[in-house]
């Protein structure tokens, strides 16, 4: 595929906004803290590709005022730590067009192709100069758009980027302003001095297990990767949930609860990856849940807080217990760990974080450091929830998008579940996974279902 960048516009605040330094939240400077893609696909509009530009840079300027951190720059200043400089530069906007159709992507599964329509970060830049924000337009031969951006997850996490995306997208169809972003971190930082020693002992700060007799994640981590889409059905979905709750209480006037959908869905990835990899029973595999703690702590966060409030904790087992014992075992082991996360844990490791005396070992870099932070991939697993995001019904004042997803994500391990849009209650897997275990993971994937 073709892409043609026809122009490059830095788009800056409409307004005058606050400048100067901000100090992030230990939160924002740890897990992912490179740019993350994602992109929408929109079916022809009848306005012409000036005007869309057009509107789409004065909306974009209009969004940065109220989100005027996204018109920043990261600073590094030592110790492996981050703050942010409100100074106005601005973010990046692409224009560009393509001689492929929108029919040419089938069914829009993620493909290196998305690389032409996601701008590139280079990180061989120093971090200061780096936008936290860009946007690339492209217009297709058949006058279909995709919008690709990446945004940097030092600064929101999905749902904060989400929040900015529908707001633009209000301003840009000329309506009034929603939700204003809190930008106040200071109540998701330690306190100065730290709480010492904290609570918890915050087994997800630690490495994640390596296959056994390796000692280091090296060649694991060099080994090709490939992607997959797959769809569950409602119907399946709902005989996972059915399977993972067995000889569970169903009265409603129980107190035990039923395994939701992302701890069963979950499970069964996780199930069916260390199939996939044939791991030896005694094999320890780690799973990495992310868990919002905005309404978790105490108070809770304020509405539409704008920062990273995502922690990342860790069920823990061995391939030999996940295989062995039902579905619902695994979910037992996810449920676990999410209800670690209380106000309490919180802020034990907003202290472990904070007591810290340098932060690098705790940053997934990947982009920039190459073997260096946290591995999620064999034998462990990384699974990132949108179901319950409103990731849908982005309308710039073209119409709806017809597909959003994951930009390009290339790393053994990564997945995310995000809800269908055209089936209520069916969900996708996205995932990657070493090109050598995928075709046994897709049929691990389905069998658990066909079998029961």
């Amino acid at each position: 595929m073709v892409v043609t960048i026809k122009n490059s516009h830095v788009v800056k605040p409409a307004k005058p906004t606050r400048t100067g330094r901000v100090s992030l939240s230990e939160w924002d400077q740890i897990g992912t803290i490179t740019h993350v893609p994602t992109i929408y696909f929109y079916k022809p509009s009848q306005a012409p590709s000036n005007a869309i530009i057009s509107n789409l840079k004065d909306s974009l300027s209009h969004a940065l005022v109220p989100f005027y951190l996204l018109a920043g720059r990261l600073h590094w200043i030592g110790r492996g730590r981050l703050e942010l400089e409100c100074n106005a530069m601005g973010a990046t906007l692409i224009e560009a067009e393509s001689e492929s159709k929108l029919e040419d992507f089938g069914d829009f599964l993620p493909s290196p192709e998305y690389q032409n329509l996601i701008p590139n970060v280079d990180y061989a830049v120093p971090l200061h100069e780096l936008p936290l924000l860009l946007v690339q337009l492209t217009i297709f031969q058949c006058g279909g758009i995709s919008l690709g951006l990446t945004i940097s997850h030092a600064v929101v996490d999905g749902k904060s980027a989400l929040q900015f995306m529908s707001e633009w997208a209000r301003i840009s169809r000329g309506e009034p302003s929603g939700m204003l972003p809190f930008l106040d971190r200071k109540i998701m930082r330690a306190g100065d001095p730290p709480s010492a020693p904290p609570q918890f002992d915050h087994a997800e700060f630690g490495l994640p297990p390596l296959l056994l007799g390796k000692l280091n994640s090296t060649e694991e981590r060099k080994k090709k990767t490939t992607i997959a889409m797959l769809r569950l059905t409602k119907n399946q979905v709902e005989k996972l949930k059915n399977m993972a709750n067995e000889g569970r209480s169903t009265d409603t006037s129980s107190t035990v609860r039923g395994y939701t959908r992302y701890e069963t869905l979950t499970g069964h990835v996780w199930r069916s990856v260390c199939k996939a990899r044939r791991h030896k029973p005694e094999q320890p595999t780690a799973l990495a849940v992310c868990v919002d703690s905005r309404r978790r702590v105490q108070p809770p966060l304020p509405d539409g807080y704008f920062g990273n409030a995502s922690l990342d904790v860790i069920a823990v087992s061995h391939a030999g217990e996940l295989l062995s014992k039902p579905l619902g075992y695994a979910a037992s082991k996810i449920r676990e760990a999410i209800e670690t996360v209380t106000d309490a844990y919180v802020r034990s490791a907003t202290d472990f974080l904070k007591n810290q005396p340098d932060l690098t070992r705790f940053q997934d870099i990947h982009a920039l450091r190459g073997a260096e932070g946290p591995f999620y991939g064999n034998p462990n697993i990384a699974v990132v929830s949108w179901l319950t995001l409103p990731i849908y019904g982005l309308d710039f004042g073209w119409g709806e998008e017809i597909y959003m997803g994951p930009g390009t994500h290339d790393f053994d391990g990564d997945s995310l579940l995000l809800p269908s849009p055209n089936e209520e209650g069916s969900v996708i897997l996205a995932i990657c996974l070493q090109a050598a275990h995928m075709e046994a993971f897709k049929q691990c994937f389905y069998e658990d279902i066909l079998l029961n």
